[in-house]
């Protein structure tokens, strides 16, 4: 039996939860992936995945089996490397993950430079805005904003935006602005859907903190929604400095209340809590790290 193949090959199968698409990947049969994994449940003498018709999971030994096959593929990816040379280590296929408007608005393009400079890298990105488990879904690097952070995953802070309530210069024409946090709550308020706080602001002057009950007839799922229905004079909005900096130069968005603004948004890589993390992944990581830190609205950060 090549361990070494079949290794990828369970590896890969637990990514994919499927014999199938493993097959497909690597050009060739479901069959002889099957019969691979087999074999090396024999040798091994334990059960890895649970198969039914309809999916495939790891066994509680499997799952455990599977953290450290990964490892011991990627130290043997790291001797490969190392034996070919820096050059060759800058080969292969990253995911990476971010929230949706953050990749589409900032990352897209970072990405694209990235691909100029490593003409040997493959990148994968994939946006959502829900906190993915890195090793479940084979995600070399993510990029996340605030929140908790996984305690499975080595992160790295790498910015900071703070967050400003903006509002559209035609709004404030109507609705002139509030002179105080108190005054907030007679304004329509936009905001992003599903927040723990619901319709709650916490604003504060670097000396009071100041909560303050808004109200917010429209909601939205979507960072850029929020900015584009700002802009248009929805309402007053307490957004990432990254996000509408553009649009406060310009003059689209003015600053409320500028003495005061909410809790600053933190910016984290992620990866998983592993020894050893591909060269083109730390390449991708040390890239990504410089151009955010140096982005209009983004404040740079120590590393924690």
């Amino acid at each position: 039996m090549d361990t070494l193949k079949s290794l990828q090959w369970y590896v890969r199968a637990v990514e994919l939860g499927s014999l199938s698409a493993v097959a497909r990947e690597v050009g060739t049969t479901q069959p002889t992936i099957s019969k691979a994994v087999a074999a090396l449940e024999r040798e091994l003498g334990v059960r890895l995945l649970a198969r039914t018709t309809a999916s495939l999971a790891p066994t509680t030994e499997g799952r455990r089996f599977y953290e450290r096959a990964k490892g011991v593929l990627a130290e043997f990816g790291a001797a490969v490397a190392d034996a070919r040379g820096e050059r060759a280590s800058m080969q292969g296929a990253l995911r990476v993950n971010a929230p949706v408007a953050l990749g589409q608005f900032r990352l897209n393009a970072l990405v694209l430079e990235f691909l100029a400079v490593h003409p040997g890298i493959e990148v994968e990105l994939i946006l959502n805005d829900r906190m993915v488990d890195l090793v479940e879904e084979g995600v070399d690097v993510a990029l996340r904003l605030g929140g908790p952070l996984p305690p499975d995953a080595v992160a790295r802070r790498v910015g900071i935006a703070p967050r400003w309530l903006v509002a559209a210069p035609a709004y404030l024409k109507r609705w002139p602005a509030p002179a105080t946090p108190q005054e907030l709550a007679q304004h329509n308020y936009v905001r992003f859907a599903w927040l723990a706080d619901g319709d709650e602001v916490t604003l504060s002057d670097g000396v009071r903190l100041e909560r303050v009950r808004t109200r917010s007839r429209y909601r939205v799922n979507h960072a850029l929604a929020i900015r584009d229905s700002l802009a248009m004079g929805a309402g007053i909005g307490l957004c990432p400095t990254w996000l509408v900096h553009d649009l406060l130069a310009d003059g689209q968005l003015r600053r409320v209340l500028p003495n005061w603004q909410g809790e600053a948004q933190q910016l984290h890589l992620l990866y998983p809590g592993r020894r050893y993390q591909p060269a083109r992944a730390r390449a991708f990581t040390e890239f990504v790290a410089a151009r955010l830190a140096a982005l209009p609205g983004i404040e740079t950060a120590g590393a924690t």
